[in-house]
């Protein structure tokens, strides 16, 4: 009975200590947009920063992009939209944990992105 008892308490600790490192959800994206102050084709140009703030590395990462348009080229390998609303970071490819991915592009108005799709690798 004793060893039925620790081998579940053991299995408890293993499963919330499994839930606490692999946590991970949108919630660890963060997303900054601040203009640069340069204009391409007349359009203000915004410096993206999209970071992954999980202790594990995140892949697969899309974001709405609802509208995204842009006069200066974006690097596919970093951001590409891959429907009407709907772009990849990083080539779907991991962001290490604590690090963070970067692109410019010129519109006016900037778009609003938001992580909509991420899966922890833990």
């Amino acid at each position: 009975m004793a060893t039925i008892l620790k081998f579940s308490i053991t299995l408890l600790l293993l499963v919330l200590l499994n839930k606490s490192v692999c946590g991970c959800d949108l919630n660890n994206i963060t997303i900054g947009t601040i203009r640069s102050g340069n204009e391409i084709k007349g359009k203000p140009e915004w410096n993206v920063v999209v970071v992954n703030n999980c202790d594990c590395p995140m892949l697969n990462m899309l974001l709405s992009c609802n509208g995204f348009q842009t006069t200066e080229p974006v690097d596919p390998a970093i951001f590409k939209p891959i429907g009407n609303d709907t772009c990849s970071i990083n080539n779907g490819s991991s962001i290490k944990p604590k690090d963070s991915v970067k692109f410019s592009y010129a519109w006016d108005p900037p778009c609003f992105l938001r992580p909509t799709s991420v899966v922890a690798s833990c």
